[in-house]
């Protein structure tokens, strides 16, 4: 299962924009490259990315096969309450990987 990695702050004053880093361990295989025996190994590749604070979403990307293992993500959000960021990554198989982040406002 992929596993992510998220950088949120803990902390900022209200109207704060902070940086957000998301990165999800994930192969990303293409459907090009075959195996050993010559077999094509399935395509696999995660196409959609969406990241939302309190139920809004404040971020969301399309994915393409050209996108290498390891997908890297750097955004900015402008904060006016605490909350949760819930960051989805959505696969080929319609399989969702998902994290939470949460962030106090002052």
């Amino acid at each position: 299962m992929a596993k992510p990695r998220i950088k949120v702050p803990k902390k900022a004053a209200a109207g704060d924009v902070i940086k957000i880093k998301a990165l999800v361990s994930h192969t990303m295989e293409s459907g090009q490259r075959k195996d050993k025996e010559g077999n094509v190994i399935p395509r696999k590749i995660i196409n959609k990315f969406v990241c939302s604070f309190n139920g809004s979403t404040v971020f969301s990307c399309d994915i393409d096969p050209a996108v290498s293992a390891n997908p890297y993500l750097e955004f900015r959000a402008k904060v006016m309450e605490s909350g949760t960021f819930t960051f989805q990554w959505t696969d080929d198989d319609s399989s969702v990987i998902e994290a939470e982040k949460s962030i106090e406002v002052a």
